[in-house]
């Protein structure tokens, strides 16, 4: 594999075992890593950034007396290591001194080397011709009659880690994501201002940009901006509404997987706690965090070594799983799923998400529209966010472009609409699942949890939900 601006990962982690070895701690693991990231904004056709940082480092944890210690170190010469166990090994035993919280470490390890696909290297592409696919987007959305402002921002990222643990796992990951979003604000005469933003995201190489029609897509949302800017704002009440696949990977991510994680569900911050093996959703729901879906972020390995495959969590609408790390694993007495992950080497685990979604069903779009005599399709193109309470499982999204469903068809667009509810009430109100799964990632953004952000992926197919709770007028 190749090195990352004179670092070579998986060096430091040979220095980092011999170190752990000779002080002869119970356990330790580093993390190892290389991460680089390359950005150009353009805002209204001028180029307001184009910039390429670079970071290196070791996180170390140490296990000692029944407590974790973690330190972090940008020194990565046999020095910085040693004083990076070192100080690991003295913060474990102060907090096993002080009668801290003890943990116990569950499963294996594993070993591995692996490396997302690619053709052309994005940190090898010219920083001009990033900025020329920006600008040509940028360009296009601007184009359009009624836009009042456009914002295009290409990012590309190469993150390359290795962890390493002294009960044998030694896994060495890297990856290549690229992709570029779009956001316009239109005002059609005599409407008020509206912002829709839509982009892509691949983990690959630089060929992935190269096969989009970007200007395409910029023109596209820009129209979306000026046509909601017109739109009307429906009433507040309660619809049949056809959810798009972003809406339902949103939805599912923020109100139900982060339920799912097990650091939530033992400390009994979760509604799923406790319902293990309980009926949740109707039968033809299922949902799968999966670490490989090759439309996802790639986490074949998460940052304690353990291997990272598709675990089912709702199994035909049986609660079957929790996602746990060896911690959290060790704690519920379930398998360990290899959901530990850390934002970065100076960041401890937490339990994250990988690519959470709903497996798809076989329901095609156009028959939903046709079965749904009256209600509401909402996409995620500009939505803008919301809260959700893991602990009472209940959820509001502030969503994107809307249209009302009438007649078998999607008619009129809508602005300002929002759902809410129980995530376990609107999972048992799905009657409908597509069959056409869509999974996506983000360069520009991903999972916050406990101050930490971290690359996730998420989606579904089309769902339709009954009698959903929806905000407006």
């Amino acid at each position: 594999m190749g090195r990352g601006d004179g670092v070579d990962p998986a060096v430091v982690a040979d220095l980092f075992l011999e170190e752990a070895s000779r002080l002869g701690v119970g356990y330790a693991d580093a993390r190892v890593q290389v991460y680089r990231y390359r950005l150009v904004y353009v805002e209204n056709g001028v180029v307001k950034e184009a910039s390429y940082t670079t970071t290196a480092g070791l996180g170390v944890r140490v296990v000692e007396g029944g407590a974790q210690g973690y330190s972090s170190t940008t020194r990565l010469d046999r020095q910085g290591v040693r004083a990076a166990v070192e100080e690991a090994l003295s913060a474990a035993r102060a907090v096993a001194s002080a009668g801290g919280l003890r943990v116990e470490l569950a499963g294996s390890p594993g070993r591995g080397r692996a490396r997302s696909a690619y053709s052309r290297d994005p940190m090898q592409v010219d920083l001009a011709e990033m900025v020329e696919v920006a600008l040509s987007a940028n360009r296009a959305a601007s184009s359009v009659e009624g836009v009042a402002s456009s914002a295009t921002r290409l990012g590309v990222q190469h993150d390359w880690r290795v962890v390493a643990t002294t009960d044998g796992g030694l896994a060495e990951v890297e990856v290549r994501l690229v992709g570029l979003v779009q956001s316009a604000t239109g005002r059609a005469p005599g409407s008020s201002l509206e912002t829709v933003y839509d982009g892509r995201s691949m983990v690959a190489g630089w060929e992935f940009v190269e096969s989009q029609d970007w200007e395409s897509l910029a023109i596209e949302v820009a129209r979306l901006a000026v046509e909601s800017s017109r739109a009307r704002v429906p009433e507040a009440g309660r619809y049949d509404v056809i959810l798009d696949p972003e809406v339902v990977g949103l939805l599912l991510h923020e109100a139900f997987g982060h339920a799912s994680e097990g650091d939530l569900v033992a400390s009994g911050a979760s509604v799923l706690a406790g319902r293990l093996g309980s009926r949740v959703a109707p039968e033809w729901v299922t949902i799968v965090d999966d670490g490989l879906h090759p439309e996802g972020y790639y986490v074949p390995f998460d940052d304690e070594a353990s291997s990272k495959g598709e675990t089912v969590v709702v199994d035909r609408g049986v609660l079957r799983s929790h996602l746990t790390g060896r911690v959290e694993a060790a704690r519920l007495g379930l398998p360990v799923t290899g959901n530990a992950r850390v934002q970065s080497y100076a960041h401890p685990h937490l339990v994250r998400q990988t690519n959470f979604y709903m497996k798809p069903g076989d329901w095609g779009l156009e028959e939903m529209l046709e079965d749904t005599r009256r209600g509401l399709l909402v996409t995620a193109k500009g939505a803008r966010g919301g809260q959700t309470d893991p602990g009472q499982g209940t959820f509001t999204f502030n969503m994107g472009v809307t249209y009302l469903v009438e007649g078998g068809e999607a008619r009129e667009p809508l602005r300002g609409v929002s759902i809410t509810g129980r995530i376990l009430e609107v999972l048992n109100s799905i009657d409908a699942v597509g069959g056409d799964l869509r999974v996506s990632t983000s360069v520009f953004g991903g999972c916050g949890k406990g101050g930490q952000l971290v690359r996730v992926g998420d989606g579904g197919p089309h769902v339709r939900v009954r009698g959903m709770l929806v905000g407006g007028r």
